[in-house]
């Protein structure tokens, strides 16, 4: 009688085994990342919130004006963490997701954040040597009498490296893998509802994203991130799919700053100061510039 291969013997077990661990390793993925979500309050609280705060208050006789500032080693940090989340939180996506586009988009989000950094650390040093960010360039006390004039012209591209190329090439990477991760978020279990810590971190989480947007001046990138997320929940509703909690999280987080920049804006709306540093239709002014205006002088 001839004896059946080992491996075939063997063959069936393993792949109900495999199948079995694909299934749980699948139902994992589904549940609700607190620790990803803490991690990205925590270091975006510290990293990027409290990175002009620590500026701030540190002596600068311990960061001289020449030397990389606490604010400097705290960017640093952030460009290196925030990405790791985000490919960690792709990781848990329960599906597959372009990789061409999120590696091109944390490629571009460092790089990003990385030009942000230098003219950022020279802009806080402008700041404790008197520069009002309520007004532009030119229109600075120390900035507006530098001889040879031309020296005003290279701060002016330093501010555009800084508030408008910096800030792109950083934002828009980031909401698109927010918005590649979201569109994974769905599920066909109708009553997945979101866990006690989700709701928890929800408010911290959204105060940060209302810094992010106020303060990087990226409201038109937020509101068509959201609409597009809107747009995307209404097709897979007709399709009988459902946000899961982590969808919902990031949808309750953007319903949230939606509103909290709407009450910044309605607070700030008759700032004639503020009004003239941000023209245009849509007006929605910067913390650290309605600082130097209110509160530093007093």
């Amino acid at each position: 009688m001839r004896r059946r291969p080992q491996s075939a013997v063997l063959a069936p077990a393993y792949l109900s085994r495999a199948g079995t661990e694909k299934t749980v390793s699948a139902a994992a993925q589904s549940q609700f990342h607190t620790d990803l979500w803490l991690y990205f309050t925590v270091q975006n609280w510290i990293l990027d919130f409290g990175r002009p705060i620590a500026m701030i208050v540190m002596p600068l006789e311990w960061f001289p004006l020449n030397k990389p500032s606490v604010g400097d080693y705290f960017h640093m940090a952030y460009n290196v963490i925030t990405p790791f989340l985000l490919l960690k939180l792709i990781e848990r996506s329960t599906t597959a997701l372009p990789r061409s586009a999120v590696y091109l988009s944390i490629f571009t989000f460092v790089m990003g954040a990385s030009i942000h950094l230098v003219g950022d650390s020279i802009n806080h040093r402008l700041i404790l040597s008197g520069y009002q960010l309520h007004l532009s360039v030119r229109e600075n006390p120390i900035i507006k009498d530098l001889k040879p004039t031309s020296l005003i012209d290279s701060f002016e591209l330093l501010y555009y490296y800084d508030e408008h190329l910096g800030h792109c090439m950083w934002y828009v990477p980031f909401f698109l893998i927010l918005f590649l991760y979201f569109t994974g978020c769905f599920t066909q279990v109708k009553d997945e509802k979101m866990p006690y810590s989700g709701w928890l971190l929800l408010g911290p989480s959204a105060v940060y994203y209302w810094y992010l947007i106020t303060e990087g001046q990226i409201f038109v990138l937020y509101v068509f991130t959201f609409f597009a997320m809107v747009a995307t929940v209404m097709r897979q509703r007709r399709m009988g799919f459902m946000l899961d909690s982590n969808g919902r999280f990031l949808f309750y987080n953007f319903i949230i700053t939606l509103g909290l920049v709407l009450v910044w804006v309605a607070y700030l709306w008759n700032d004639k100061v503020l009004r003239k540093k941000y023209p245009g239709i849509i007006y929605v002014p910067e913390p650290w510039s309605f600082y130097t205006l209110h509160i530093k002088g007093s």
